[in-house]
């Protein structure tokens, strides 16, 4: 089984010993899931999610060890800039995701089949073997292969027929590498309401060739479904303006979203005041490994650092008497928590050169790599 120390000292050991594979071996493997422990994937995603180990450094790890031919695994990367820079400037959706969810619970509440069949999925009770395994893999490991998410998610909607904001909830508990933008637009594609009108059908015989012959769903699956289809439009938000550091002396307020701060501006470490707060909602799993990775940014630190709790930040902030620095916190639980204090949010650069182009579709962003690859190192 997968286990993560969630450490940044542990995501660069993984870094380091994953780069010979960051080129023509990711290419031709990335595809297939062979199960817990035998992957050609870097399962460097939890620590990305929280930026232990940042996607400029992973990027340039995998320019310097294969250069163009490291562009399938540096894609990679760039896709998570692009599903946070897009659900930047479009945040209904992430308002919308969660009424869903609340919707959804509710009707668990209320329809007794509907319930059994959830639990039945969230269990790995279906009957359908792959989708199980997955259900259970991701229980005890939270991880799982992105293929496996991409046909989990399919079944979960068009062959169990449940609703697809309860599947990715089920996935933000459990996921070590769970994340807003990533984990809800993820979902959403495979729906067909990301790209409108375009969905991902998990099919037999592609599960049985991408595990090699460990499963085979044959006549277990609606492979013809209908695309979902949703009546509200989430119109584009002009993205925000990153802070300017102020010139004098500040506090720095640090969350559990960008555990590796010296990199996000060279002055940030600078800070006379240093606080930080861990708010990401999850599951058990999840919330011990931001704890402790956590607990990690501090002790890597080395000085005097002043735990808040969520409830506590705002009343923290209007106590300094300085202006207060914070790392960009992506829409999610954290910006909430910011959201209309007086901070500075300071963006990294690697952010500020994705978002922007984060507009429309994923493929549009791609033609741009070369570029966008040089300014945001």
């Amino acid at each position: 089984m997968t286990s993560f120390i969630p450490t940044r000292a542990d995501g660069l050991a993984r870094l380091s010993d994953f780069m010979p594979m960051m080129g023509r071996s990711y290419a031709l493997g990335r595809n297939t899931d062979r199960g817990p422990g035998r992957q050609d994937v870097s399962i460097l995603s939890p620590y990305l999610r929280r930026r232990l180990v940042t996607e400029a450094e992973t990027v340039a790890a995998a320019l310097a060890a294969h250069g163009e031919l490291s562009e399938a695994f540096t894609t990679q990367i760039i896709w998570r800039g692009y599903f946070k820079g897009w659900l930047e400037q479009h945040p209904s959706v992430w308002g919308d995701y969660r009424a869903l969810v609340r919707e959804g619970e509710n009707q668990l509440a209320t329809a007794g089949g509907l319930r059994r069949v959830y639990h039945d999925a969230t269990e790995g009770r279906t009957g359908i073997d792959c989708f199980d395994h997955w259900a259970r893999e991701l229980a005890a490991t939270g991880w799982l292969h992105n293929h496996a998410r991409m046909w989990f998610a399919s079944i979960w909607i068009f062959t169990l027929r449940l609703p697809w904001a309860l599947g990715a909830a089920f996935f933000l508990r459990h996921l070590l590498d769970g994340d807003p933008a990533s984990n809800t637009l993820s979902w959403r594609w495979v729906a067909g309401l990301h790209t409108k009108g375009k969905h991902y059908v998990a099919r037999a015989d592609n599960i049985a060739r991408f595990t090699e012959g460990r499963f085979n769903p044959a006549g277990q699956l609606d492979e013809v479904p209908e695309c979902l289809t949703e009546t509200r439009d989430h119109p584009l938000v002009r993205l925000a303006s990153g802070g300017v550091m102020p010139s004098g002396a500040f506090a720095l307020l640090l969350h559990d979203e960008d555990l590796c701060p010296a990199s996000v501006h060279p002055r940030l470490l600078e800070a006379n005041t240093v606080a930080v707060f861990g708010s990401t909602p999850a599951g058990p799993g999840v919330a011990a490994f931001g704890a402790e990775a956590l607990d990690d940014m501090i002790m890597r630190l080395q000085r005097p650092v002043i735990r808040l709790h969520p409830d506590d930040v705002a009343g923290w902030v209007r106590t300094q008497g300085q202006p207060v620095v914070t790392p960009w916190a992506a829409v999610g639980t954290n910006a909430a928590i910011l959201d209309g204090l007086d901070v500075v949010r300071v963006r990294r650069q690697w952010d500020s050169a994705i978002w922007p182009h984060a507009t429309k579709g994923f493929f549009q962003l791609r033609r741009l790599l070369p570029g966008l690859l040089s300014e945001a190192a």
